[in-house]
This record gives structure tokens, C-alpha cells and sequence, in this order.
């Protein structure tokens, strides 16, 4: 009776922290992403509760993408709940080629899983292990090492910093402060150093967490008395990693017991790293005297992925993790077609692949272009007709001035078409404005053109070609 009066009271719970993720995340996030979830069993030694998705690409995209807010959510309804583990439902065989990891997400794994301990004498503190700070769901990575990170122009500065920072010898510079856009692999960076000095110093204590996970550490010492042993223990660490810095902002208690931290720390010689999306004078309502510690050592950014970084980033998952049957157009369609961060790249690779194997179809650019539209739509720029009309006047190498002109000689009326086509499909412009742009021509001329050139692709593969080249142009 008493379990099943236990799993009610975690059926009720989940009801109410799945009615405000539904808010918080919009109704489409929520249904594809959370409603799938299944409660498991609660421990009550380890505090540790079970979450289950159906499969691993659902577990991993859910870890990336959500532990932290399910973590917090569960302890405020809950706060006998230290840890919230996420994986495969038991019975469920998971997809072992899809645990891409890196800026794609993995599943987090529990600290008992073989992965290194960060701190493996965590001491009970009135009841509550202190740590939920460096242990669980929120441990180091083991997929995301220096092995698995892929360099090029844009990082290898931050890489090599990192890279130093985890060395035998005494660093050069301390705090490292890694600055970049979200999806960069500044989070990567962090746990390839933490494993990096585990390797070299095997008896080091590390930790590692959030801003704002350390914000809620903090409140709940605060209210709970136990400042005193959030500090000594805080204070005995060799490495300090600390993610998202930002979220710190505006809280001046807990800003002030990181400046303290910080000097400890530094003063003993220790390694602190930091990382966030702006520089740190950019980082509003920091104190001072913080703001001067953060920018003391060495300030690497991670600068966006250029083209020739995303092929190889999706080329080295592939090597790593994934079947060898994607075809090469298709890896240089997302490598120019999704560049705003590399989470997004490889998150949209997984996709692809796990769409693929689950329901036996073949990877192609059909295929990635049909399944991968929110992605796809998020990354393309704004692009104008008149670009069109230019990329277009150059593929076929007319003159521009036929985009307007009355002649209807095959040569000009076939690219105008196309012309037409892509601004419909590549713009929001309506018929008539398309119109407008190619000499004044009626709205019936367009949807004329637009019909065609859909025909023409689906029989002729010759003209398919030619759209799909002029789509990359356009796009990359």
C-alpha cells in the first residue's frame, strides 16, 4: 500500500509540473518532448528519481535540452528529490549508434556509472547530501572530451586554453573564462577539462555545476543553516567549473560568496574556469569587485562555426557513432543549411538518423529536407528577391535585366521561372508583390511558374538539380 501511495503522490506531482512545463514551453515543445515522459521508481536513500523516454534519441534530447528545469521543478514539489535521472524506459532496446553526445546532447549519466566521481566524499549535511551540487544527473559528461571535440579556426584558441588549464603543469592564467553564443561548445570545453585533470591529477576533486544550480544550492544552505559547510566544502576543491555565469546576475549574496570563493581558491593555487554566452563586461549587475576576478586570467572565444568546421564536426560524429550510409550531399546540406550553432547541427543529424533507422527509410536530402523543417526554417537568413534574381541571372548566365523583360525566348522564360519559384518558397512576399518584382507581371503569372517548376522537379531531375544547387547557394 505504501508504494502505491507513493507512486499516486508522484503521479500527482508530475500532473502539476507537467501542467507548468506545458505553459513555459508552449504547447508543441510539450507534447513532443515531455508528455512522453514516464515517472519511475523514487529512491529515498539517494534521493534519486527515475524519469523514462521511449527511446535514447527522445532521453538524450531531453537531458540536453531540460534536465536542469525537470531537476528544479521536482525539487520544489518535492525537495526529498536530490537527483532526476533520465534515461531509455526499461525494456526498451535503445539505439546504441544514436549516443552522439557533444554539442547533440547526451543522456546524462548517473555518477555509478562508470563515469568519474567529482566528489566522492560528499558528507550528509543535516540529512541532505551537499553533493547534489557535483554528483547525479549533473556529473561529467563522459562523451564530451577533448577526443570528441572537433577544432577548427573558430575554437582553437579556447581548445588550447582548455587544454592547458587541464595539464600537468600549473597554468599560465587563472580563472579561464570561455565566452560563447549558446551551442558553441563552451559546455564541451568545461567537461573535457574536468576530465582532462582527472586523468592527470587521479585524487583531484572537482567541482562542477551551473549558475544556477549554484544559486539553489545556496538558497537552500542559507535557509537551512548550513553556510558554514557549504563554504568549507565549496573552499576544498582543486577545480572549479562553473557553467552559464550569467545567471548569477543581480543575486548579491550569492555573488559575494563566489567573490570569496574565488579568492580562496586562487590564493591556494587552484584552477577556476567560467564560462558564459557574453564577455564579462557585458555580464549586467555584477559587482564589481566579481567582474574584476572573472576577467583577471584569460577571456577565449568561441566564435561561430564556419562551414568548413561544421563538415568536420559532422563528419568526426559520423566516423564515431553513426552508420557510414549518409551521403555525402547530405552532410554538406546541413553543414550549410544549419549554422547558427553546432547543437543545432548535430541535434538535427541525430534526428535525421533516428527518423532513418526507426522507420527503415534510407538518409537522403529529401528526406532531411521533409523531417528537419523547424530546423531548417530557424537557420536560413532572410533572403530578398533581388538575391534571387542575381543568383539566379548568374546559374543560367543571363542579364538581370531579363528578370523584368517581356521576352519569352525559352532561355529567359525558364529561368525567370525559377526565379519566381524560389522567391515564393525561399520569402514571404505574396503572388502579387512576387509579381510585382519581375516587371509588373500579374499574380496568375506566378502561381503559373510556381506550379511549373514544382511539376518539372518531380519528372525531370535535370531541373531538380538546378533548384537544389540554387537552394545551397541561397542558403549557405
Amino acid at each position: 500500500m505504501d508504494e502505491d501511495r507513493e507512486a499516486l503522490d508522484l503521479a500527482a506531482d508530475w500532473a502539476d509540473i507537467s501542467q507548468g512545463l506545458r505553459k513555459d514551453l508552449g504547447q508543441q515543445l510539450h507534447s513532443q518532448w515531455i508528455k512522453p515522459i514516464q515517472v519511475g521508481s523514487f529512491c529515498k536513500e539517494t534521493g534519486t528519481l527515475d524519469l523514462f523516454l521511449p527511446t535514447e534519441f527522445s532521453a538524450n534530447w531531453v537531458a540536453d535540452r531540460f534536465a536542469d528545469r525537470l531537476s528544479l521543478a521536482w525539487k520544489i514539489a518535492r525537495p526529498d528529490v536530490r537527483h532526476v535521472r533520465i534515461s531509455v524506459h526499461p525494456g526498451r532496446r535503445p539505439l546504441p549508434e544514436l549516443r552522439l553526445g557533444g554539442a547533440g546532447g547526451s543522456a546524462r549519466r548517473p555518477a555509478n556509472d562508470g563515469a568519474p566521481s567529482l566528489d566522492t566524499g560528499a558528507a550528509s549535511l543535516g540529512g541532505q547530501e551537499f553533493g547534489a551540487l557535483v554528483q547525479g544527473s549533473v556529473g561529467l559528461d563522459p562523451s564530451l572530451t577533448f577526443a570528441s571535440f572537433v577544432t577548427g579556426n573558430a575554437n582553437v584558441l579556447a581548445c588550447n586554453a582548455a587544454q592547458r588549464m587541464a595539464a600537468v603543469e600549473s597554468p599560465q592564467f587563472s580563472p579561464l573564462y570561455l565566452k560563447a553564443a549558446t551551442g558553441q561548445g563552451k559546455t564541451h570545453l568545461l567537461h573535457a577539462i574536468g576530465h582532462a585533470y582527472l586523468q592527470a591529477h587521479p585524487r583531484a576533486r572537482i567541482f562542477y555545476c551551473s549558475a544556477e544550480r549554484f544559486m539553489v544550492e545556496f538558497v537552500q544552505a542559507l535557509r537551512q543553516n548550513q553556510m558554514i559547510e557549504f563554504k568549507s566544502r565549496l573552499r576544498g576543491f582543486d577545480l572549479l567549473l562553473v557553467d552559464d555565469i550569467q545567471f548569477i546576475i543581480g543575486k548579491a549574496s550569492a555573488q559575494e560568496e563566489l567573490l570569496y570563493t574565488i579568492d580562496a581558491l586562487l590564493a591556494e593555487g587552484k584552477r577556476l574556469v567560467f564560462a558564459a554566452d557574453r564577455a564579462p563586461q557585458a555580464l549586467d549587475g555584477v559587482e564589481q569587485r566579481l567582474l574584476s576576478r572573472l576577467s583577471m586570467g584569460l577571456v577565449a572565444d568561441i566564435q561561430p562555426a564556419d562551414i568548413e568546421l561544421r563538415r568536420s564536426i559532422l563528419e568526426h560524429r559520423l566516423a564515431r557513432f553513426a552508420p557510414s550510409d549518409v551521403p555525402s550531399d547530405v552532410i554538406e546540406f546541413l553543414a550549410r543549411t544549419i549554422n547558427r550553432n553546432v547543437r543545432e547541427l548535430v541535434g538535427g543529424l541525430n534526428k535525421l538518423i533516428a527518423y532513418a533507422q526507426l522507420t527503415g527509410q534510407a538518409v537522403s536530402l529529401q528526406l532531411a529536407e521533409e523531417q528537419l523543417t523547424d530546423i531548417l526554417s530557424a537557420n536560413r537568413k532572410r533572403i530578398t528577391i533581388d538575391e534571387i534574381q542575381r543568383t539566379v541571372c548568374q546559374f543560367y548566365r543571363v542579364d538581370r535585366t531579363e528578370m523584368a523583360s517581356k521576352r519569352r525566348a525559352r532561355a529567359v522564360v525558364r529561368p525567370r521561372q525559377v526565379a519566381m519559384y524560389l522567391a515564393k518558397v525561399l520569402t514571404p512576399r505574396s503572388y502579387p508583390e512576387i509579381g510585382r518584382k519581375f516587371g509588373g507581371r500579374d499574380h496568375s503569372t506566378v502561381i503559373h511558374a510556381v506550379r511549373l517548376i514544382e511539376d518539372l522537379r518531380a519528372r525531370d531531375a535535370d531541373m531538380d538539380g538546378d533548384v537544389r544547387s540554387l537552394l545551397r547557394q541561397l542558403e549557405s
